[in-house]
């Protein structure tokens, strides 16, 4: 299923991206134009060579997209010649990146775009991968032996693009145990351990330092949106508005409950602290609340258009006030969404959009994050994001990095092309 919006009312749908595998001979013009951009992130003419043909190899029909069959079957490939530009070369991605934002806002940039954060696991066999470890792979939907990385895509109306990434490192590896697999991997001495709600706030820092990629919405799952720091860091820039999943036990008030300060002596020191008045009701779960909302408020609406028809759940808000450490803390949109039938499974989210914010918004906005899960459909089944065999934590980056760039020149073409246009890709290898 490619799933694509069609709200009615919204403020815009994002295209779909189809790509037929045919061999075109001008294909590979457009692509030296395209590497042209960054010739100077490299000292040397060799690995720029060798990051084109590490490209051409991606885009190609080679079933295993490694860098052995990749330099095996690429005309002018060598393996350890390509191994070192993967793992060890300096790349500088800094510049690398700030060229490929620029192109990005070029082509899909909008004052209405869409950043968008989750992650996406890489199943590994051995110990020896940077940051592997037994944890939980999205891809699997259980904890396996994976390594897994946050990214931030982006989308408006011109199409969807992967825009940074950073590989999460589990606390355990910052153990003395783990030294000598650090200093093997190659993990920088500076990198220190960081949650994944915590990588997304440094990469939603850059943009909003950076002021190359134009965004209003920000959208998360659970995982985020239940991370004050990065719910923080949100708010923080003016002018955007979050929608972000929320656990089912998050507690609160749909009315500000009255609070009052309260002595008590610690120590024999006489401080004062805030509670709730004892008159007032107890903060109630979202699920609770969702269960006794009666169905003259829920509003059947189409997220998406699946293979066998449209997808459709039923929506309600309420503004909640959401308690933390049994405090009232702040007023937010509460949206719930429920799949149709006799035992429905519900979906919680909440928003600081503003209280005029009308239903079809929230409507809309909870069909979007399909657009990075695309990204990563695609840059694994086309372009072998996940068949990597590197190790270190800069070969990690190095072929995660040119795999964004990768899928994003063939949104390029397609955007040059037209919105109805099929991008003929693949190149013989």
């Amino acid at each position: 299923m490619l799933p694509e919006c069609r709200t009615n009312g919204e403020t815009f749908s994002i295209p779909k991206f189809s790509v037929e595998k045919k061999e075109v001979e001008e294909f590979i013009d457009e692509l030296k134009g395209f590497h042209e951009e960054f010739k100077d992130c490299f000292s040397r003419s060799e690995p720029r060579k060798n990051f084109f043909r590490y490209t051409v190899g991606q885009l190609s029909k080679l079933e295993r997209k490694s860098i052995e069959p990749i330099a095996l079957n690429i005309q002018g490939g060598e393996v350890r010649s390509m191994q070192r530009l993967v793992s060890d070369v300096v790349w500088d991605e800094n510049k690398i990146l700030h060229k490929y934002h620029n192109m990005i806002n070029e082509d899909m940039g909008d004052s209405n775009g869409i950043l968008i954060f989750d992650e996406s696991g890489f199943v590994k066999k051995g110990n020896d991968s940077a940051g592997v470890a037994k944890q939980y792979c999205g891809n699997l939907g259980k904890v396996d032996n994976c390594q897994v990385g946050v990214f931030a895509a982006y989308a408006s109306p011109s199409g969807y693009a992967l825009l940074d990434k950073r590989l999460f490192i589990p606390e355990k590896w910052f153990d003395e145990d783990y030294e000598e697999r650090k200093i093997k991997c190659k993990i920088p001495e500076d990198v220190e351990y960081k949650t994944k709600p915590q990588l997304a706030v440094e990469m939603l820092q850059n943009f909003q330092k950076q002021k190359v990629i134009p965004f209003k919405y920000v959208l998360a799952d659970s995982l985020y949106g239940n991370s004050p720091g990065f719910i923080d860091a949100i708010e923080k820039c003016e002018g955007l508005i979050y929608f972000v999943g929320m656990p089912s036990d998050t507690l609160c008030w749909l009315k500000s409950p009255i609070t009052r300060k309260k002595e008590y002596k610690y120590k024999g020191e006489l401080r004062t602290k805030e509670v709730v008045e004892k008159t007032e009701k107890k903060p109630i779960s979202f699920e609770t609340l969702a269960k006794n909302i009666n169905d003259y408020f829920w509003y059947r609406r189409k997220v998406s258009e699946g293979t066998k028809g449209p997808i459709e759940y039923e929506f309600t808000r309420k503004r909640v006030v959401l308690s933390k450490a049994g405090l009232p803390q702040k007023t937010v949109w509460l949206i719930i969404k429920r799949t149709l039938g006799d035992n429905p499974t519900y979906y919680y989210y909440i928003s600081n959009a503003p209280e005029s914010t009308k239903l079809k918004t929230f409507v809309w906005l909870s069909g979007l994050r399909w657009a990075i899960e695309q990204c990563f459909e695609e840059t694994k089944s086309e372009l072998g994001m996940d068949q990597y065999e590197v190790r270190k934590y800069t070969g990690w980056n190095h072929h995660i990095l040119t795999c964004m760039l990768s899928h994003f020149f063939l949104w390029h073409l397609k955007i040059k092309l037209g919105k109805k246009s099929t991008i003929n890709y693949a190149i013989a290898a």
